[in-house]
Formats: structure tokens, C-alpha cells, sequence
């Protein structure tokens, strides 16, 4: 996929880290040839992380990230560290940049550690080289540069490359489960929630993965879905609906038709399926007053129906009898502390990039929160969970 083509969430996100002053900005505008990021010679120039969606060869789409300085002070100085540390939820590749003639810090020693312990690849420049009188030899996946003389720049997108090469490219997200000339129904709503004159970004996805494996794609509203399933001369191989159309769509579909929606799709897609879905037992188990927190990835204007903040409520309360307190968040806010929460669940996560839904997920396992997403939710809720995925068996044999 080209530039245009490629959403952000799905490209291969590069965050430079390092102390003020060690020249992170300079390696960044020297690595991708643009006046990305602002340059001066006074500490703590770069005052919050600067993205930029962009094509960087030889590695293809990418977002690059600059941050501010580790070491930054006082009070405004901590914030902006917090928002530099942020960054790591989402980081796929990690550059450290160091004042080649200061030297390693005690920071960024503590730097590389959080790196492996997040198993962030990463890799180490040493840059101002061309103020060295003498250098030492480094070790793999460190090396000299200098963003004045442009030494090493393309050996830092070469280290890139090598990183990007190992991350696993071949995750689709339903072709694996058709066959070339199937026919695939997909189920889309239109209703105030719906984009204005385009689709949402699973439903993107999964038409053009469908139309990469030479599948056949057919769309329909929820109210139209009898109507087109018996206009058919041949059953489709799958139906696929948006969640909140779940239940309705599920009393159209035959029993020997497999179901399942965009949500579920997109949790497997960004590896977590195996974990939302034990979390979906836990509806079961709230009580009155229990703490429920509503998470979605993206920002957009609420509707008055919105499902997040105004339908999920509604059916989980429904569903479960009792009164549990609701919060929200939305875009990149995402709590620090879940230890409070008893359960979590959470959007598609279509707009955050694997590395940051993987990181949100394991921060509730980490606390002992169970999380789950919307689609296995409203599955869970609607008596279907165990249907929406006989397509997945390995999956499904948690239920049993």
C-alpha cells in the first residue's frame, strides 16, 4: 500500500528518544530530508512528541515521532517526559539518540530497559561523531552519526529496514477464512452514527482484503439483509455485521450461514482475540456500583445515540440487571491506573496501531482488569458470542 493508501494505524511507527540536547531532532530531519522537527541549540527545543505520517524508504509508510528530552525539568519539564514516555505505548521501532561526545546517561541506560522490557527493537545512534577525536567499536544495532556531516543516516535506515522486515506482514483480516470466488455478505447500518458518504475503516479493510483473495464482496443495509440473502442463487460463505446490528442480523442469517462482525475481525486482526473473549464472562459477573470503563481509539463528535457513551450502557445494563458507574475515554487518553475498574471494554482499536492495543491490553491483564471489545461484548449480550466465532476454531474452543 502507498502513501495515500496507508491510514496511519497500520503504518510502522519510529519514535526517537534521548536527552535534551543530544540532537534527536536533527537526526530526525536528516533521516527523513524534511524540516520535520524544530532544531536549536537550546535544551529542550522540542516541548511535546511531533508526528508525521510520511514515506520513508527503503522501509514504505511510516509515522515518525520526535520526543522531548528525558531529562527536561521542573514542573512542565515532568509533563512533557509523561508525554514522551506515552509515546512507548505505541512505538514499533525505537531510535536513542546520544550526544556521541557526552556520552551514555544513567537515562538512557534506564531508556534501553524499558525498551526490552516492552520488547521494543531498538536501535542506538551516537550522533555529533564528527566531534570525536577517537571512537570505540559498538556494539549490534549501535552506530556513529553525525547530522551535520550526514554520517550514518543510511545506516540508520538500513537498521530500520532490517527491523521492519522482521515484523510479521502476512496478518489479514478474514482472506484466510474464504476461498477464491466465495461470495462474502457484509452488513453495514446506515444510521446517525454512520459516516456522511464513506465507510468506516473496518469495513474499508475487510472489502479490500475480501477483494484481494478474488473473493466477492455484496453490501447491504441491516432492514435490506432477508431481502438480499434470498435474492442469492448461492448462500454466501460468511456474513460479517456491524456489532451493534448484531442481534437483528443474527434472527436474518441461517444457522448454517457462519456470522460474525467487523469488531471481532479487527480484535484477531490486532492479535487479542484470545483475551477479549475471555473477558466477555465477566458481563455476567458486575454488580451494582461496580466500575465499567468505555474505551474507544479514535475522537468524533458524539451523536445522540452514540454507541459508546449512550447504547453500551443501556444493553449492559440490561443485560446484566444492574446499575454499574460508567467512564469514558476516548483518542490516545487512556488510564494509567485501571486497578479501580472491573472490567474494561473497549472499541475495535481500528485507529491505534498494533503495538498500542496490544500494550492497552496487556496494561488490564497486567492489573488483573479483564477487557473486552465491543463486538465480543455485544455478542456476549445478544447470545451469540459462541456463533460470531465457529469461524475461528481455535477460539472457540474457550467456550466450551
Amino acid at each position: 500500500m502507498g502513501l495515500n493508501e496507508t491510514v496511519s494505524a497500520e503504518r510502522l511507527h519510529i519514535a526517537f528518544f534521548g536527552m535534551r540536547n543530544a540532537g534527536k531532532s536533527s537526526i530526525v530531519n536528516a533521516v527523513t530530508g524534511q524540516s520535520l522537527s524544530l532544531v536549536s541549540n537550546v535544551k529542550g527545543t522540542t516541548t511535546d512528541p511531533v508526528k508525521k505520517a510520511m514515506e520513508l524508504l527503503p522501509l514504505g509508510p511510516v509515522v515518525i515521532i520526535d520526543t522531548p528530552g528525558l531529562d527536561d525539568e521542573g514542573e512542565l519539564g515532568k509533563m512533557r517526559v509523561e508525554k514522551a514516555r506515552e509515546v512507548l505505548s505505541h512505538t514499533d521501532i525505537a531510535v536513542l539518540v546520544i550526544d556521541a561526545s557526552v556520552g551514555r546517561s544513567a537515562l538512557d541506560c534506564e531508556l534501553t530497559e524499558l525498551f526490552s522490557d516492552k520488547k521494543i527493537p531498538y536501535i542506538t545512534v551516537y550522533n555529533k561523531a564528527d566531534l570525536l577525536s577517537e571512537r570505540i567499536a559498538l556494539k549490534e544495532n549501535e552506530l556513529y552519526a553525525s547530522a551535520v556531516t550526514l554520517e550514518g543516516v543510511n545506516g540508520i535506515k538500513e537498521a530500520l529496514g532490517r527491523f521492519s522486515k522482521c515484523r510479521k506482514n502476512d496478518k489479514v483480516i478474514v482472506s484466510d477464512l474464504i476461498s477464491r470466488g466465495d461470495t462474502v455478505l457484509l452488513v453495514v447500518p446506515i444510521d446517525q452514527a454512520a459516516p456522511k458518504g464513506r465507510l468506516i475503516l473496518p469495513q474499508q479493510m475487510t472489502i479490500r482484503d475480501i477483494l484481494d483473495a478474488h473473493g466477492i464482496v455484496i453490501t447491504c443495509q441491516d432492514t435490506e439483509l432477508r431481502e438480499t440473502l434470498a435474492s442469492l442463487a448461492k448462500k454466501p460463505a460468511m456474513v460479517i455485521t456491524d456489532s451493534q446490528a448484531f442481534g437483528r442480523v443474527s434472527k436474518d442469517t441461517p444457522k448454517d450461514i457462519p456470522l460474525t462482525s467487523f469488531s471481532i475481525l479487527m480484535a484477531r486482526y490486532k492479535g487479542e482475540l484470545d483475551t477479549l473473549v475471555h473477558g466477555a464472562a465477566t458481563l455476567s459477573r458486575l454488580k451494582d456500583g461496580d466500575r465499567v470503563l468505555i474505551s474507544e481509539g479514535c475522537t468524533h463528535h458524539r451523536q445522540c445515540n452514540d454507541i459508546g457513551t449512550v447504547k453500551l450502557p443501556e444493553w449492559i445494563e440490561k443485560f446484566t440487571g444492574v446499575k454499574p458507574e460508567f467512564s469514558f475515554t476516548s483518542g490516545g487518553e487512556f488510564p494509567s491506573d485501571l486497578s479501580r475498574y472491573a472490567l474494561v471494554v473497549h472499541c475495535g482499536g481500528c485507529m491505534l496501531n498494533e503495538s498500542e492495543m496490544r500494550n492497552r491490553v496487556k496494561r488490564c491483564t497486567d492489573s488483573g482488569v479483564p477487557i473486552v471489545n465491543y463486538g465480543v461484548a455485544i455478542a456476549q449480550m445478544n447470545g451469540i458470542l459462541k456463533r460470531s466465532l465457529e469461524v475461528f476454531p481455535g477460539v472457540h474452543e474457550i467456550l466450551k
